[in-house]
């Protein structure tokens, strides 16, 4: 562990999940893939579409309503809905589909189980501080089996910004009940979360499952209060 800024008492942990506790890029390479195999197993129209286009699709949704940006489930029902209209469905038949396709993805995104080392560390320090799950992404943190840890969840989505925006660091805040310096933010990503729980109010913990650790090579705007070598060095950061 190597301390930037002195640490107060640390009476309640928030959480990002993806690229904090565990690679979430494989995860995501493997589900888009299933989804890209099923519009081609049943869309083929809407499948010789280029990605550039879809790309295009999907800015545009969000250039018509930014709030898409902060919610990556509806923003991704949205694209298919919008892509299937090369194939000759009627509106609820479009919707349908279109939903059928995003489950597909969303239950192939949510396949997988986090790491028994990571689940030893969660268990061991929600039985000592409660525990806040704080995400932008949009995954089913029962189906990866670590519900039981956390007290609350929190994913962004059109009315809750995404980090580094304050309202979800804000909330948790509110529903710990907690001064947010009592709070301390564990996350990957320097700016969504190292920034954004900094300009919050919370201490910071720096920690990523994806990458080596390396300041030098991360956009730093903020120093994170500590940076971590191992997840469960977070255990001695509360009182026993």
């Amino acid at each position: 562990m190597q301390c930037y800024r002195p640490v107060m008492p640390v009476k309640a942990m928030t959480f990002d999940l993806d690229d904090t506790l565990y690679d979430n890029e494989p995860i995501i390479a493997r589900a888009t893939q299933s989804l890209n195999d099923r519009i081609a197993e049943l869309y083929p129209k809407a499948a010789a579409l280029p990605e550039a286009h879809w790309n295009t699709i999907k800015k545009g949704l969000i250039k018509a309503n930014p709030g898409l940006a902060s919610d990556m489930g509806r923003l991704r029902y949205e694209t298919l809905y919008t892509g299937l209209a090369e194939e000759s469905l009627n509106d609820n038949a479009r919707h349908d589909a279109a939903q059928s396709l995003f489950e597909h993805f969303y239950s192939a995104r949510s396949d997988f189980s986090v790491s028994d080392d990571v689940k030893q560390v969660l268990a061991a320090l929600a039985a000592k501080v409660p525990l806040v799950a704080i995400t932008n992404g949009n995954v089913d943190i029962s189906k990866i089996g670590i519900a039981d840890y956390f007290t609350h969840t929190y994913h962004a989505s059109v009315t809750r910004p995404s980090k580094p925006h304050p309202h979800m660091f804000d909330e948790a805040v509110a529903a710990l009940n907690l001064l947010p310096q009592d709070i301390l933010h564990v996350g990957d990503n320097l700016e969504k979360d190292v920034m954004g729980a900094h300009h919050a109010g919370l201490q910071t913990a720096w920690y990523a499952a994806d990458r080596p650790m390396d300041l030098r090579h991360e956009p730093v705007s903020v120093l994170p209060s500590v940076q971590l070598h191992s997840l469960d060095e977070l255990l001695w950061l509360v009182a026993d």
